[in-house]
């Protein structure tokens, strides 16, 4: 687990010097006198403001009579090391984990000078086999030594990040789910809110508040919301994660909250921007609504991860909300080897009967596409709030690849097109007016 700090950025501030008052009078005959002043500025001194970030650790795991395990009293990360100084990042490791073995952390953060946007972010980097013991062949067939990726631990234990205060007072749900599901939602980024509020939109947050210092008195000095993760592996998993072993990352991000709306997304590679269109065709609406989709790419070790985050204005209609729109669904057709066709499609449609409701896939075979069916071992998709989340295999994705989205709200309401040109219809056949993403 680590942190990281972004700093201010700086402006270049000039003053000008020069002279004042001239002024010219006559005084005689064929005589001119000039009268002049000049003043200055001088020893001006600007300097850049600072922004600093601490996370204060408090984890604790308890694996019954077999072992139990606390960080030391006053951890703290910054810098990406324990304690600020010459430590090793911080790294948790829990051996021989057991159904019934659960853990809990608090992470609050002191954001040294000026208050921040705070973000969450995260990677699921190792979900493995490790071979199988005889009990384990009985449940999984999957074998695999080691077996990369093929593990079924990630998708066993339970994870719960909440909103929290330094007294261990929990709030609001942030995200929860299988540790792949968390962790799918973390590498595209989790917003979080100054006010602990999870239901405010990724443009109405509050930042997080700003201290003088990280510690007073050798106490740590933080803002008033924290973070808490829960992990639990239930009473009712068996066999099948017997040898299996997952690792996984943390990151938190503080950017100046001062002249920043907080969209910036410091977790993922590239975003792009599109506003909803409430004129296509010149059709009139019966509901239209403003707002905008942000759809960003994260690369990580073995899966890339796709979001598309609806910001809506206010106004009450919400595009992926079902009960304002029956029929709202988002198709993404992704040209995965760059190669100008579509290979597949992965979709979003409630109320719609496919294969892994609310999600299917459909695959691109000779320019058509069949029915549905299931995501394809390896992908995963989710709805978190109102971003919805697909994560495909490293392997089923090139480090450049096209992508194209038609988000509809069924003809009640606007479309969101994410495609180069928005004034063009989605093809998606031919990706030459898809959006190019490059690692």
């Amino acid at each position: 687990m680590n942190d990281d700090t972004i700093g201010l950025s700086r402006r270049k501030m000039l003053f000008g010097l020069g002279a004042v008052g001239v002024a010219s009078a006559g005084a005689g005959l064929g005589t001119t006198a000039y009268f002049s002043d000049e003043e200055g500025f001088t020893g001006n001194q600007l300097e850049a403001g600072t922004l600093d970030l601490f996370v204060h650790v408090d984890y604790s795991e308890d694996q019954g009579s077999y072992a139990q395990y606390s960080t030391p009293s006053g951890t703290f990360i910054h810098g990406n090391v324990v304690g600020g100084g010459d430590g090793e990042p911080l790294s948790i490791q829990v051996s021989d984990l057991k159904p019934g073995d659960s853990g809990e952390g608090e992470f609050c953060f002191s954001i040294v000078d000026n208050p921040a946007y705070m973000w969450m972010c995260g990677e699921l980097t190792a979900n493995d086999e490790n071979g199988q013991t005889e009990p384990e062949t009985d449940a999984d067939t999957t074998g695999g030594d080691p077996g990369e990726g093929m593990g079924e631990l990630a998708d066993a234990m339970q994870v719960t990040v909440s909103y929290c205060t330094a007294d261990g007072e929990v709030g609001n749900e942030i995200v929860s789910g299988s540790l792949a599901d968390v962790m799918l939602a973390l590498q595209a980024g989790v917003p979080l809110s100054g006010d602990g509020d999870a239901s405010v939109p990724l443009d109405g947050r509050d930042p997080f508040e700003g201290v003088t210092e990280a510690f007073l008195d050798d106490e740590p000095n933080v803002a008033e919301q924290c973070v808490c993760v829960e992990w639990e592996v239930p009473t009712d998993v068996g066999n099948e994660i017997q040898s299996d072993s997952v690792t996984f990352d943390f990151e938190f991000y503080a950017e100046q909250s001062r002249h920043n709306d907080g969209t910036n997304n410091p977790c993922v590679d590239e975003v792009v921007v599109t506003a909803y269109d409430n004129d296509w065709k010149g059709q009139t609406l019966a509901n239209p609504t403003d707002g905008n989709v942000y759809t960003s790419v994260a690369y990580g070790q073995n899966q890339v991860v796709l979001g598309f985050t609806f910001v809506d204005d206010g106004d009450g209609m919400d595009f992926l909300d079902t009960a304002d729109y029956s029929s709202t669904n988002l198709p993404v057709a992704v040209d995965a080897d760059d190669d100008g066709t579509h290979d597949w499609q992965l979709i979003w449609q409630p109320n719609a009967g496919l294969p892994d409701a609310p999600f299917g896939y459909v695959e691109n075979t000779g320019g058509s596409y069949g029915a549905a069916q299931s995501l394809p071992a390896g992908f995963s998709a989710q709805k978190v709030g109102n971003t919805i989340l697909f994560g495909v295999p490293r392997s089923e994705i090139a480090s450049t690849f096209r992508l194209l989205a038609y988000g509809s709200t069924g003809g009640e309401g606007p479309i969101a097109k994410v495609n180069a040109d928005p004034a063009v219809g989605p093809d998606f056949y031919d990706s030459s007016d898809a959006v190019v993403f490059s690692e």
